[in-house]
Parts: structure tokens; C-alpha cells; sequence
């Protein structure tokens, strides 16, 4: 059907390249009117303490909305941004611009398709049509080699049934130009709302990472450019993905995806162009190894639903959680006298980003070591990562509490092997923990059990806390 006017709603898809919604609309339409619209209770303050979106994330959506408007700028459009519910504001904002259509990217998550629900009804009211569009995994939905209903729930099966049986269609190029309504000059298109100018850029304390991830496309673009290309570190992926210090022991293209920003599709045919014209390895396999795994979570959150966010998880299990918050805020602020943990906290708190490695261990602290509810700490990771995706984060924390999808009963580790292995001689900690600085070598992972020379400097001049846990099971 040919519509003279079409609303195309960007949401967790903020790029122009490989966007089906943007292009089916451009086809369907004489014109099209690009929207944004910030969500007042995405932002809210949740019961523990701390906001549902805080000022790393909001800050980087900030970037990658102004970049959106800059790149449809350029493509002769704009970019209309609009605050409030987009259940309302989305229909309210089609009926002003007198839009036959809106369509928009089909999202997973049971928050967002309440959303979208709510807003197709509310523009069958209106007499406005809708329309979806699966765009957010490598493998579409419909190629799947098995209903949603009967996803395997161990993650190997999966992946050898897409890889054999399905395929990753090509990506959509970038329009060349986008027809967008004649308005006149005193047009106003919206600016980013002043709360959320306030919660985004309020990050003069930030540590100095020594680099600094900017939201858009283009930025996303430029890194695969650096990472793939220019230092050509896709070739040594594998044996460096689980650094913790810089930029570049891992691709860091996770921020970008989440926000749609670039789509899994763009990243699987430039690591097959690099294939072909670099080399071919273990490092190239495994990125795509781990886009199929966000795949399946996304997949999973699908076929489960609500319980992904729920405290028997998948499994459906009931276990005696403690939800002790004095003990929790320990854990969030870094204070729990355990090094590799504080410091793996202390960077999520200063920057909005950890490294997977670090992610798995502070989560397994918390759940396995402190007991505290692991909902909680999966909130807490939805607040401060820039990376944030429903489905990655919350499949990730049911794997680690043992109410998701793992074939294994415990995923327990021992923090100290863990420290030893990935952090030896103790860098990544004496970098976020400038109390324990002077210590030297390996022993500021255990300033409970060290040699005589750091004994003494401890003593003289550091205060740090006890371990809140017996650390006799990792000895």
C-alpha cells in the first residue's frame, strides 16, 4: 500500500544503514517524518536506590539521537524528538503531521511490547495503520530452523541449527536521499529535554579511561573501521577478548548494538570481508560466535517471555535469596574488601562500562558468595552499562544464579584464581584502586595474606576494608 505520509518511529535502532523500518518506509510512502521520543519512566528512580537509566547510558543515547539527526540531516530529512509516552505521543504527533502510518522496529521485551501494543490501539483509534519489523538479531526470526515455542534451551543446539540450517540475508544500504514534507522555516524539530541534558552529562568525576565511547553510528562505524582494519586486533580476538585494561582487547562494538546504533548484520559481513581479504581464524569465528549468542538470548527472552526478568528465571525455581541492602550497596560501591571485585566495580561505577570477564565474576560474587538476590544485581547493571540490553543482561545474570539457560548447576568462581589468571600481577586492580597502589606484584589481589615488605606499607598508610566473605574456599 502507497501512504502519502509515513511516521517512521526510531527506537532501539538509531542508524540509517541496514534499517528495514526506514526502508520499507521510504518505499511505502510519498514522504516520511523520522520521530524519537525520550520515556519519562525509563529514567525513574527504582526502588533501591538508584535510577531504571543512569548518566552513562543516558549520555551515550544522548550522542547517538543527535547523531541519528545530524545523518538524517544529511539525507535531506530531520529528526523530530518528542518527550512522554510513545504510546501517546508517537499516534498524537502521526495525527498532527496527518500521517496515514507509522511503523516502527518489533521489540522482545515484555516493557517495550506493552508499549507497542498500547500504541497500535491507540492508532486504530485513529485510523492510522501500523506496522512492525524484526530487525535486531543476525538471523531473522522467520529463518529460524524451529518455532519460537521450541528454541532449544541449551545454547549449542542453537547455534548449530542456524548455522546449518539458516542464513543471514545482506544488509540494506543507506538511503541516498529521503523525502521528507516541505515545512516551514519556524518548524521546530525538539531538542533533547533539559532533565535528561541534566542526568547525561553529569560526569565531571568520571575516571580517565584514556578513551571515550561516543554514541551514533558513526562512531560505531569508525570503530569496526579501527578495530578490524586499522590495528587489525580482530585477528588476535580470541586470545585478547578477556583483557580488562584499554580499549582493544575486546571489539567494545557492544554499546553500539545495543541501541541499534549498527546492526549485527553490518558486523557479520565486514568480518566476512575481512575474512577474505585479511585472514580467516579463530579470533573472526568467534565475534560471530558471540553475536549468535545474542541471538539466543534475544531469542529466549522471546519464547519466555516476563519470567527472563523474574526471580525463578526460566527455570521457574524458588531459592532462599537475601536481600540484605547494606550488603548489596557494599557490592555497588566497591567496598567489599575482595580487590578484583571492587576494582571490576569501581570502573562499572566511574565509566558505565566492565569487561565480560569482570562482569561474570562480580556477578557470581553476588549471587554465589553474598547470596543478595540476583534480580538486583541485574538492575543495577541496567542502570550503569552503556551497553545495556534486556536480553544479553538478564539471560547473562539467570546463567550465573543457575535459573537460566545452563546445562551446568553452578556457575561459581573462585575469585582469586580468577584474579590471578586475568590480572597477575595486579595492574587492573592498582588502576582502580589507588588505595592499594603500592602494593606490589600479585599480592594486592589478597592484602589479607602477603609478604612482609607490602605487610608493612599496609599497615603504614592503607585503608581498605576486610573481606565481607571467608576466602578460605578459594585458598
Amino acid at each position: 500500500m502507497k501512504f502519502k505520509r509515513i511516521v517512521v518511529w526510531f527506537r532501539n535502532d538509531l542508524r540509517l544503514s541496514d534499517n528495514s523500518t526506514l526502508a520499507k518506509a521510504i518505499q511505502d510512502a510519498d514522504e516520511v517524518i523520522p520521530v524519537y521520543c525520550f520515556e519519562p519512566r525509563m529514567f525513574k528512580k527504582l526502588d533501591l536506590g538508584f535510577a531504571k537509566t543512569g548518566k552513562f547510558k543516558t549520555k551515550f543515547l544522548i550522542e547517538s539521537v543527535l547523531n541519528l539527526r545530524k545523518n538524517l540531516q544529511e539525507k535531506g530529512a530531520n529528526l523530530f524528538i518528542l518527550e512522554g509516552q510513545p504510546e501517546q505521543m508517537i499516534v498524537e504527533f502521526a495525527k498532527e503531521m496527518e500521517a496515514q502510518a507509522i511503523y516502527f522496529s518489533e521489540e522482545t521485551t515484555a516493557e517495550e511490547l506493552v508499549t507497542s501494543e498500547c500504541l497500535e490501539k491507540t492508532a486504530w483509534t485513529q485510523h492510522i495503520a501500523t506496522e512492525q519489523f524484526w530487525q535486531s538479531t543476525l538471523y531473522h526470526l522467520e529463518d529460524l530452523p524451529f518455532p519460537v515455542s521450541q528454541i532449544p534451551e541449551i545454547y549449542t543446539q542453537f547455534r548449530k541449527g542456524v548455522e546449518k540450517n539458516a542464513m543471514v540475508h545482506q544488509t540494506i544500504k543507506s538511503p541516498d536521499k529521503i523525502s521528507f514534507p516541505d515545512f516551514q522555516a519556524k518548524t521546530e524539530f525538539g531538542e533533547i529535554p533539559v532533565v535528561f541534558q541534566d542526568i547525561g552529562l553529569d560526569r565531571a568525576a568520571d575516571h580517565d579511561l584514556g578513551y571515550h565511547l561516543v554514541g551514533g553510528e558513526c562512531s560505531a562505524l569508525e570503530r569496526i573501521q579501527s578495530y578490524f582494519w586499522k590495528t587489525d586486533f580482530l585477528r588476535k580476538y580470541k586470545d585478547t577478548r578477556n583483557g580488562l585494561l584499554g580499549i582493544d582487547y575486546s571489539s567494545k562494538l557492544s554499546p553500539w548494538l545495543a541501541l541499534g546504533c549498527i546492526s549485527p548484520r553490518t558486523i557479520y559481513e565486514e568480518i566476512k570481508r575481512y575474512e577474505k581479504e585479511r585472514v580467516k581464524n579463530e579470533s573472526t569465528y568467534w565475534l560471530i560466535f558471540e553475536l549468535i549468542w545474542r541471538d539466543y538470548f534475544r531469542f529466549i527472552a522471546k519464547k519466555h517471555g516476563k519470567h527472563i526478568f523474574q526471580i525463578g528465571g526460566i527455570k521457574n525455581e524458588t531459592e532462599d535469596w537475601s536481600r540484605d541492602l547494606s550488603v548489596f550497596q557494599q557490592w555497588c560501591d566497591g567496598e567489599t574488601g575482595v580487590p578484583f571485585i571492587d576494582a571490576n566495580m569501581r570502573e562499572l561505577n566511574q565509566t558505565g562500562y566492565m569487561s565480560n570477564r569482570g562482569r561474570q565474576n562480580v556477578a557470581s560474587f553476588l549471587v554465589n558468595d553474598l547470596n543478595i538476590d540476583w534480580t538486583w544485581g541485574a538492575s543495577y547493571f541496567e542502570s550503569l552499562l552503556i551497553d545495556y540490553d534486556p536480553c544479553s543482561n538478564w539471560g547473562n545474570w539467570m546463567y550465573i544464579a543457575g535459573v537460566g539457560n545452563d546445562p551446568r548447576e553452578n556457575r561459581y568462581f573462585n575469585i582469586l584464581n580468577q584474579a590471578k589468571n586475568y590480572d597477575y600481577n595486579g595492574d587492573f586492580v592498582r588502576n582502580w584502586l589507588p588505595e592499594l597502589s603500592k602494593l606490589e606484584g600479585g599480592d594486592i589481589h589478597h592484602p589479607w595474606n602477603m609478604n612482609v615488605k607490602n605487610r608493612k606499607i599496609m599497615v603504614r598508610s592503607i585503608d581498605y576494608p576486610t573481606p565481607m566473605v571467608s576466602i578460605t574456599r578459594w585458598n
